[in-house]
């Protein structure tokens, strides 16, 4: 199974830390750090899920990620973020998709944070080249997604965007609500109840999942299941993580 990714990345870095008491000069808590971990984000979180779901991935995305950084402040007894630092947030760059061979891989995942590294017409294109293609974006939607095998955003992005969405793409879109689980053309796929530490790369573990699932079965509720148990299992754990 070959699966290609195409989007966005940066660095993720997580400060964890103990804040014993109020700062004198002001009404900030004093933080000292104890421990920091680091990871690829975005694009390069859902490639490093699929390579931990088995598939053989490959990853096209700006070269300057390890440049951008957001760093995220959490006390570590009760995993309250008090800060991200967003650096070079403006610096992707744009995508140049002329060296990509897209008959090479079983499906395309598109991670579109909406930065600026593809346009509308970049997944429009995609999307015209490959029959199996999965986006997750942060975009409004609109024609040029009509292309697309399945779209997965979430609750809110749904919201923001529930007024552009046609029945071709209302029958695409899989809208995934956290705790309540997801929706698929009006049928509910819940998940179990637990406590979720962080979400963060949430998303990225569940549109690799699905993928993966559906290339194997060609399912998509089979898929969707998968993808709600992968994500349950990463949000029970501190900071971004594969599964």
């Amino acid at each position: 199974m070959k699966i290609l990714v195409v989007g966005e990345s940066c660095r993720d870095i997580f400060v964890y830390g103990k804040t014993p008491r109020l700062c004198p000069e002001a009404p900030a808590p004093v933080f000292n750090p104890i421990n920091i971990i680091e990871n690829g984000g975005m694009a390069r979180n859902v490639y490093k899920n699929l390579l931990a779901l088995g598939a053989e991935a490959s990853l096209f995305t700006n070269d300057n990620w390890n440049t951008i950084t957001k760093t995220r402040y959490i006390d570590f007894n009760m995993n309250h973020m008090f800060l991200r630092v967003d650096k070079n947030d403006k610096q992707y760059g744009r995508a140049d998709l002329r060296r990509l061979r897209y008959k090479n891989y079983d499906a395309v995942i598109i991670s579109d944070y909406n930065k600026g590294f593809l346009t509308e017409e970049d997944i429009q294109h995609i999307s015209r080249k490959h029959p199996n293609v999965f986006l997750d974006t942060k975009k409004i939607l609109g024609a040029w997604c009509t292309d697309t095998k399945y779209i997965k955003i979430n609750n809110s992005e749904y919201e923001i965007t529930e007024h552009t969405v046609s029945e071709n793409i209302m029958n695409k879109l899989i809208i995934t609500m956290s705790r309540e689980g997801c929706r698929h053309q009006g049928v509910l796929y819940p998940v179990p109840k637990v406590e979720i530490k962080d979400s963060s790369g949430a998303g990225d573990t569940f549109i690799s999942a699905m993928t993966v699932k559906y290339v194997q079965s060609g399912d998509i509720e089979e898929a969707i299941r998968f993808a709600n148990q992968c994500a349950t299992s990463v949000v029970q754990k501190r900071g971004t993580n594969t599964i």
